[in-house]
């Protein structure tokens, strides 16, 4: 059982809750029990839908920047287990739905991106600082959600997009207060669950694959900058920057 989520089960409807104080950001571990949670319910006969959603402060604030301040050989692990996660919702066997809230950073980015439908509360804001931290990788699954140009702009700058100048771009379903941001969600995760489950499994497998391209191919690609980013003792200088709570000295 993993400490950073939790699972529920209701009328066809699975709710994976990402619950990790103080900001949802995932260890090496945790990335790879988030990926095995969802595999897990995309095989589950009683699963139609998923929902993922989180509690706390925001959505996701991505991968555990002080674990790699220790141990930077972990990059390695938490290069995996994203790319496991990302995959698990992005192939998984039912639809997956997104409900965020709050901040929406590199892993959570991923998770977003990888996702079938996206629900947003009005304080979302999404942003991928991956050059800030001194990591590459996500760029293929923010361009599922903004048009190349914009993912370049938020990707060189790291600037924050706030829900509703991101509703311009048509990827979010809806956007509404926090507080009726489940069961907005549920709302259109029951719509689903009432379909036939061998029709929805069938939908799912033929949309990914006349999408363009190849996701997870694209990702790999990505994180192979991350290695080489890795090298550069500048990466190190912004870890240690985050984790000292300073500016970078570059």
């Amino acid at each position: 059982m993993s400490t950073a989520h939790t699972v529920q089960i209701e009328n066809g409807i699975a709710e994976l809750i990402i619950a990790k104080p103080p900001v949802n950001a995932l260890d090496s571990r945790e990335w790879f029990e988030l990926a095995d949670g969802i595999d897990a319910l995309g095989r589950n006969p009683e699963v139609r839908v998923v929902i993922i959603r989180a509690e706390g402060r925001g959505f996701c604030a991505g991968v555990d920047i002080k674990e790699l301040d220790q141990y930077p050989e972990r990059i390695v692990d938490v290069n995996g287990g994203n790319y496991a996660t990302f995959k698990a919702i992005h192939r998984c066997d039912v639809p997956v739905i997104v409900a965020v809230h709050g901040f929406v950073l590199g892993g959570g980015i991923g998770i977003t991106g990888a996702a079938d439908i996206v629900f947003a509360s009005e304080c979302a804001t999404f942003a991928l600082p991956e050059v800030d931290r001194g990591a590459m990788g996500g760029g293929a699954h923010l361009q599922r959600l903004f048009p190349v140009q914009k993912v370049r702009q938020m990707f060189f700058t790291g600037e924050t997009v706030t829900a509703q100048e991101a509703d311009r771009y048509n990827f979010i379903e809806a956007i509404v207060p926090k507080d009726q941001l489940r069961e907005t969600a549920l709302a259109t995760a029951a719509k689903i669950a009432a379909k036939s489950p061998a029709m929805i499994r069938i939908a799912k497998e033929a949309l990914n694959g006349i999408e363009d391209g190849n996701l997870e191919d694209k990702y790999r690609w990505e994180q192979g900058f991350t290695m080489q980013a890795y090298t550069s003792p500048d990466s190190a200088e912004t870890r240690r920057a985050f984790v000292e709570k300073r500016d970078a000295n570059f």
